[in-house]
C-alpha cells in the first residue's frame, strides 16, 4: 500500500537526518526557539469559513505540480487571502523538505502547519526548530499510545495538533484522545482515491466544541457547495490553489460561494 510505503522511506530519512543533527541537538535547538506568536487553532476559530493553503511540489496521485507562480508572489498572495499555510515537508514522495518551510515561514506571519508523516519525537522537536505553529497527526498511522503520547509533546512544545481520520473507527480514537481540531481526509491514503462524502459521515461524530477541517479533493465551486452542508470549519486546500495563477482571488471567491450556500 501507498501509505505504507511512505512511512517506511520516513524511517529511513530519519535515520539519514539524525545522523546530520542529532536526536539531542535537536531537542536543544526546539527548546531554544521562541513560540511563533501566530495561533493556528485559533485561525480556524473564527466565524466563517476558514482556508488553509497548502504548498506542495508533487503527490503520489498527482505527481509533480508545475506552480504557475513562484513562491514569493504565492506566499503573499496566500498571506492576503487565506488563514494558514500547510507546507509539506515529506522528502520521497511530495518532494518537500524543511527547507521550503523555513522559506514560507520567513515570507509570513500566518501560522503554519508542518504536514508531514508524524511518527517520531524528532520530527516535533525539529517541527518546533523550524517555526511551526502546528504538525499534523494522522490516526492511520499512529496507535493509541502514540498518539495519545505526540499530542502531548506538541502540547508541551507549543504546537497546536490537526488530527487526521478516514474512517469512523479512526475518528473515534481521534476524539478520544482530546482532539480540538480534527480532518477528514476525503482521499484515501491507501489508494489516493477521493470521496468528499466522507467528511459528510464523519461530521456527525463531530462535537460542535472541536474545529472541523476538511481535507484534499477540493477543486471546484460544487465541492465548496457540498461541503458547507457538513459544518466545516476549514477547507485545507492544497491541489487548487498550487495549479492557480491567483490563489488570492480563488480563496476570496470560496469563501463567498461559501457564505451563498449558507445563506
Amino acid at each position: 500500500m501507498i501509505l505504507d510505503q511512505i512511512v517506511e522511506d520516513k524511517k529511513i530519512r530519519l535515520t539519514e537526518h539524525k545522523k546530520r543533527i542529532s536526536p539531542a541537538e535537536m531537542r536543544r535547538m526546539a527548546e531554544s526557539t521562541k513560540k511563533q506568536p501566530a495561533s493556528f487553532l485559533e485561525a480556524l476559530s473564527k466565524p466563517g469559513i476558514s482556508i488553509i493553503g497548502e504548498f506542495k511540489k508533487a503527490s503520489p496521485s498527482l505527481g509533480k505540480i508545475e506552480s504557475r507562480i513562484d513562491l514569493t508572489e504565492r506566499i503573499e498572495e496566500y498571506t492576503d487571502a487565506v488563514d494558514a499555510i500547510s507546507c509539506l515537508t515529506e522528502e520521497d514522495h511530495f518532494l518537500g523538505n524543511v527547507d521550503d518551510f523555513q522559506a514560507i515561514r520567513a515570507m509570513t506571519p500566518l501560522p503554519m502547519l508542518r504536514k508531514d508523516f508524524m511518527i517520531d519525537e524528532y520530527q516535533f522537536y525539529e517541527a518546533k526548530a523550524i517555526g511551526a505553529n502546528a504538525i499534523l497527526l494522522i490516526a492511520a498511522i499512529l496507535d493509541d499510545v502514540q498518539l495519545a503520547a505526540f499530542y502531548q509533546l506538541a502540547t508541551e512544545l507549543g504546537l497546536d495538533a490537526l488530527f487526521e481520520s478516514h474512517d469512523e473507527h479512526e475518528m473515534d480514537r481521534v476524539l478520544n484522545c482530546g482532539a480540538r481540531i480534527t480532518g477528514v481526509n476525503n482521499r484515501d491514503l491507501n489508494d489516493f482515491t477521493i470521496r468528499l462524502e466522507t467528511t459528510k459521515t464523519l461530521s456527525k461524530m463531530v462535537p460542535e466544541d472541536c474545529v472541523f477541517v476538511a481535507e484534499s479533493g477540493i477543486v471546484e465551486d460544487r465541492d465548496i457547495e457540498f461541503l458547507a452542508e457538513c459544518r466545516v470549519d476549514a477547507f485545507l486546500i492544497g491541489r487548487a490553489f498550487m495549479e492557480s495563477d491567483n490563489p488570492r482571488a480563488l480563496a476570496n471567491h470560496w469563501k463567498e460561494v461559501y457564505e451563498c450556500r449558507l445563506r
